[in-house]
């Protein structure tokens, strides 16, 4: 009795549970939650404002922008400091003996460091320069100089700086370099000996503490010089790896991968291709971006078509999005049978053994 009713409840409750399953399968359709599903119309303009650059995408986000400080792009006069070092060069046409002094202090020892305000330089007394430009302290020190060396020479330069100096991080050869108040920051990352794979898209530029709205990809690659700020002391600089930005392409795909994402977009078709493309197990009909947190995403529902007749430039992705490319209902279907076969075969040699007793 407990066989013969085990029996017909599976036999009975079988297809339902096909039925079931097959029918929350074979369609590409919304998600059980109430997210935000828009179609390629939305897609392409959200692909426009991508093009704008770092702070559309940002706004995007739902990131706020500061608007950069007033005085970002204005060169100030940058004076010497404590601790400042200092590469002090002379030049005289009969003295080289001076000459080869001055050289030795700026290779050997490292240069000539502001203490107390002064700076020490052989055969005169210390010459106090803290508070001057550069301009002024070279003048200044020509003249003590020219007291003992009638046709003696001075050029001074910034070696090393303490407070007045900017930090790099991250995919730079170059860690540090000193702000004079006219060094911008195109003249500062190309001196830097970046690497040229680097996402510039996701590096930044923190002052006092805070990032700045600029785009460093809009400066370097398309030469966008509002973002060339001037440098001041303390300004750190990221530069981020090539693998800090990615969208990840998943579903029928021949390689589910992640694709770096290195100048902040990449068009959905060139994410594909990237992926191995969609095989013939794929639905084509059935292509979805989801942006946006995973809590509340937005996704757009494409097709195959609209990629193939919409230009590139329309169709971006941005960092973090998905792409999910659906499977065929037929596929769905071969693929649940050739995984319940074992089962309903394993089953039925149950109860056939069952029934020979």
């Amino acid at each position: 009795m407990w066989k013969s009713l085990t029996y017909m409840n599976l036999k009975h409750s079988l297809p339902f549970l096909i039925l079931t399953i097959l029918l929350s399968m074979t369609s590409c359709s919304r998600p059980c939650c109430n997210y935000n599903v828009v179609g390629p119309d939305e897609f392409v303009i959200d692909s426009y404002r991508i093009r704008q650059g770092k702070m559309a995408v940002l706004e995007m986000t739902g990131e706020e922008i500061p608007p950069l400080p007033h005085d970002a792009m204005i060169e100030y006069q940058d004076v010497i400091v404590e601790d400042d070092v200092l590469n002090i060069v002379l030049y005289h046409p009969s003295r080289k003996e001076i000459q080869d002094a001055f050289d030795f202090i700026n290779h050997a020892v490292g240069g000539f460091r502001v203490v107390n305000g002064k700076v020490d330089l052989p055969d005169i007394p210390p010459v106090e320069v803290e508070g001057l430009t550069l301009l002024e302290a070279q003048e200044k020190i020509q003249r003590e100089i020219q007291q003992q060396y009638v046709d003696a020479e001075i050029f001074i330069s910034y070696q090393d700086r303490l407070s007045r100096k900017v930090d790099l991080a991250g995919n730079v050869e170059i860690p540090v370099m000193p702000a004079d108040g006219k060094i911008r920051l195109y003249e500062m990352l190309s001196k830097a000996k970046i690497n040229p794979r680097a996402n510039l898209f996701m590096s930044y530029v923190l002052r006092d503490g805070r990032p700045l709205s600029v785009d460093l990809y809009k400066l370097m690659n398309e030469g966008d010089m509002d973002q060339n700020i001037v440098m001041k002391g303390g300004d750190k600089i990221f530069i981020a790896n090539p693998d800090d930005a990615v969208v990840m392409v998943m579903g029928e795909v021949n390689r589910p991968s992640a694709i770096e994402v290195p100048y902040g977009f990449i068009s959905l078709p060139e994410a594909i291709v990237r992926a191995g493309g969609i095989p013939f197990t794929g639905n084509r009909s059935c292509i979805q971006i989801i942006r946006g947190d995973l809590a509340c995403p937005k996704i757009y529902q494409i097709s195959w078509e609209h990629i193939i007749h919409l230009p590139n430039r329309s169709m971006l992705l941005m960092p973090g999005d998905t792409i999910y490319v659906s499977e065929k209902p037929i596929t769905q279907w071969n693929r649940f049978i050739s995984q319940l076969t074992p089962s309903l075969v394993g089953t039925r040699d149950v109860f056939l053994t069952y029934d020979m007793f």
